[in-house]
């Protein structure tokens, strides 16, 4: 049987002589791929019935742009006859030019026509593509930074409920999320098939992490949580399923050449040279049950430099610990490891986190006080309020994690205040996860600016009553209530305080971040539709430049 094209090809790790394309096939097959006079190759691996690759481009040219094609046992499979989208291509680093990036989150797995736009919205992501295939090769971003629910098996679309239901009853556990790991890959198919989107992260770099809503909403929110999840019939094999198609789909791409070379699952593909193709399934499965188990065992976060700007991409969701005298957001190994590489002497310091780190100083209180109340501020009674509001609210960021909150803020200061390395510009935190849009910032008079920048949702936004609530426990009167009910609990004061500059917006967006003479540019995006919902167009949100301070000058109140 001949080989085909399932999904992809996806460029995921790009730097300056380097890249990586990731593609799924119908078959065991030879993957090509070919750019200008060098060609490289790769063979598949299968994992559940289904064929992966990787190819490694090696030898690149720093600063240039390539286009470039794919074969399948020498047949040309991408791009696709009379493709409507430019030539896919290559763009290398250059160690002179400037951080361009994209980033954003929470984006679900709905059709993009009428209906689909009238419960979810139009998609950010598809409407940049569409903006890019009609824009100037020059002002493209360098990476695109997905920061959490890719996909959600936990709330399915109609399209994946059919798929669920031809293979098993709706009816029984776990009903209409996901069970297993044919499941996820059928996700990840409708997440990323889209012809426009397809075309985009062709073409686009991206880095991806992880969130509750790729396993569960609330995953490892508490001890309590986690023993509820084990006590089902399903959850194992969820949680096996849901990490092994992560390593798959997301992480494996997100590695550097050398750091793939030290993964133990690569080491095993890179190192299969028989003339069958090497089958991942029970390695794959193994490593997912022992990750989930022992989260030592494995580390999702990673961290790479562009130019003079480090990117640093934390786990929030797998390195918990969870038992409550220990609780904290990252456990020892993560908290040293995220310790060696939050350094100064870079022009800025970008911590990717699928949470928040400062939320709006109302919400942060309330998460603190409902954490101190679930361990016991106001005993027995209270502490089962508060864990049954923790998971309700969803009180489980930063804020509720006070041990690693005030850790990495400690963190975020020295290297601010040049206490590790040259203070760069900015000390900035991306995240998503809330579903709205906003930018905050530590008051500070000297030192770098430390911010907050959210993209949440790509697509998925919140009911308009949500909404309004949303606002009511964030900001105005809600933060020195918030402070208020944390102080009767005992939860020591914040060790700074944050003040929003920006936000919050609802929208559906893509947020690009630019690193200009003038600072840290960052604008949010949206997808609009007039007639046609296959031609939705980008209108701007929001911009605002993060300018780098004086020494010693006060910041700056935004006008």
């Amino acid at each position: 049987m001949t080989a085909s094209l399932v999904l992809g090809p996806m460029l995921r790790y790009v730097d300056e002589t380097s890249a990586a394309l990731w593609v799924e096939t119908s078959e065991a097959c030879t993957v090509e791929l070919r750019a200008g006079p060098d060609a490289w190759t790769a063979s598949t691996f299968g994992a559940h019935g289904h064929h992966y690759a990787l190819v490694e481009a090696a030898g690149l040219t720093p600063g240039t742009t390539s286009e470039y094609t794919v074969t399948i046992d020498g047949e040309r499979c991408w791009p696709e006859p009379d493709s409507p989208f430019p030539a896919p291509s290559i763009r290398t680093l250059h160690p002179e030019r400037r951080l361009r990036l994209a980033f954003g989150s929470c984006r679900t797995s709905v059709p993009h026509d009428t209906m689909g736009n009238a419960t979810h919205g139009v998609d950010a992501l598809r409407a940049y593509a569409m903006h890019r295939a009609h824009t100037d090769d020059d002002a493209r971003p360098d990476l695109v930074a997905f920061l959490g629910d890719q996909v959600y098996a936990d709330s399915t679309s109609k399209e994946m409920k059919e798929f669920i239901s031809s293979r098993r009853s709706l009816h029984e556990p776990p009903g209409e999320e996901l069970k297993d790991y044919e499941e996820y890959a059928h996700l990840y198919k409708l997440a990323w098939s889209d012809p426009a989107n397809r075309w985009l992260l062709s073409t686009l770099p991206s880095a991806m992490i992880f969130d509750d809503h790729d396993i569960r909403d609330d995953w490892n929110a508490s001890l309590s949580w986690r023993k509820k999840m084990h006590g089902t019939t399903w959850w194992h094999g969820r949680i096996v399923a849901g990490l092994a198609s992560y390593w798959v789909y997301q992480h494996l791409g997100n590695l550097s050449s050398a750091a793939r070379a030290e993964d133990p699952l690569w080491q095993k593909i890179a190192s299969h040279h028989g003339p069958e193709e090497l089958d991942l399934t029970a390695d794959l499965d193994s490593f997912a049950e022992r990750a989930d188990a022992d989260p030592l065992s494995y580390r999702w976060s990673y961290c790479r430099d562009v130019g003079d700007v480090r990117i640093i991409t934390v786990d929030s969701r797998a390195a918990r610990v969870l038992e409550p005298a220990r609780r904290s957001l990252l456990d020892e190994t993560e908290l040293t490891w995220l310790d060696e590489h939050f350094r100064g002497g870079v022009r800025h310091l970008l911590i990717a986190t699928s949470l928040p780190f400062l939320l709006p100083r109302g919400l942060h209180h309330i998460e603190s006080w409902d954490e101190a109340l679930a361990e016991g501020a106001w005993g027995r009674l209270g502490s089962r309020m508060g864990e049954v509001l923790r998971q309700g609210l969803d009180l489980e960021h930063w804020g509720a994690f006070q041990r690693s909150f005030r850790a990495v803020a400690a963190l975020a200061c020295e290297v601010a205040d040049g206490k590790r390395g040259p203070a760069p510009q900015t000390v900035t935190f991306l995240s998503g996860d809330v579903h709205f849009s906003y930018i905050a910032e530590v008051d500070r008079s000297s030192g770098s600016r430390i911010l907050q920048a959210v993209c949440s949702p790509i697509r998925n936004p919140l009911p308009r009553a949500l909404r309004f609530a949303t606002v009511v426990m964030s900001y105005g009167v809600a933060s020195p209530l918030g402070a208020l009910v944390a102080r009767s609990a005992r939860v020591p004061k914040p060790p700074f305080s944050w003040t929003s500059i920006k936000g919050p917006w609802f929208d559906n967006n893509l947020a690009l971040l630019e690193d200009t003479d003038s600072g840290l540019q960052l604008r949010w995006a949206t997808g609009v539709v007039n007639d046609n919902p296959d031609s939705p167009e980008l209108q701007e949100v929001a911009r605002h430049t993060i300018a780098p301070r004086r020494a010693g000058a006060p910041r700056k109140e935004p006008v």
